[in-house]
């Protein structure tokens, strides 16, 4: 059993630094720079990491430079304030981000620049192919570790956390960091931090910091609050793997 939970929370936080560290604050923001050889690295650590549920960094950067844009409005792609449910908004998450990709859903030009892009990986990364593969890779994991007899099937529970990671921590982040906790700063939306030391989402629950100071590589704010992946991200430009960029952006 103990294989199965350090599968499960290292999948859990190596998928969520992939998201935080390049989609979100890399490819929508550009809180730093890095070399095309690093970049590179990064994309590919990105689609190990989130497995089957990896997002295209297009299409991650261009609806959450929306999200930014029309915070809590009707044109937020994921504000949890017009949906009943979080699956509700998932869906419509999930219908948005593939319009952007396929180029059925047009957003505003100004959403679509200075993004990575590598092409080759994200066709493979997106077909059923790699997502199936992936899918099934944890299964066996799974079918491998789980003990035989007694409550020990419960373990098979968190496999759809597993096949379905990525959708789950930005619905965690967008549901939760909208709805729930304090508010450091009186911003024009609903957004709020959660937690005083997010250990949980490593930083993303900041939320209400994040949209007060939109470029920050720090979400943290106040002396009480801790974001675990901002001492990563100074780490990684000490030893110059990125370039922490001190000029401010809009989205």
């Amino acid at each position: 059993m103990i294989y199965i939970l350090i599968f499960f929370v290292a999948h859990w936080y190596l998928s969520l630094f992939s998201q935080t560290f390049f989609l979100h604050r890399y490819a929508a923001h550009k809180m730093f720079t890095m070399t095309p050889f690093w970049e590179r690295f990064w994309y590919l650590f990105l689609y190990i990491t989130q497995g089957s549920s990896y997002l295209l960094p297009r299409g991650y950067a261009v609806m959450h430079r929306m999200h930014h844009a029309y915070s809590d409005t009707e044109k937020d792609p994921h504000s949890p304030h017009f949906f009943k449910e979080v699956f509700t908004m998932m869906m419509e998450t999930k219908r948005i981000y593939y319009g952007i990709i396929s180029g059925e859903f047009k957003a505003e030009e100004k959403f679509y620049k200075n993004y990575p892009v590598w092409d080759k990986l994200d066709k493979f990364g997106d077909s059923w192919f790699s997502r199936i593969g992936f899918g099934v890779l944890y299964t066996l994991f799974y079918i491998y570790f789980v003990p035989a007899g007694g409550w020990y099937w419960l373990l098979y529970l968190l496999l759809p956390i597993h096949y379905l990671m990525g959708p789950v921590h930005g619905a965690i982040v967008n549901w939760s960091g909208h709805k729930y906790g304090y508010r450091n700063w009186d911003e024009d939306d609903h957004s709020r931090n959660s937690l005083f030391w997010d250990f949980l989402m490593m930083g993303e629950l900041f939320q209400n910091n994040h949209h007060h100071y939109g470029a920050r590589p720090n979400f943290a704010n106040k002396w009480w609050e801790f974001d675990p992946t901002y001492p990563i991200i100074r780490a990684l430009d000490a030893i110059g793997i990125i370039k922490i960029n001190l000029s401010s952006a809009k989205y």
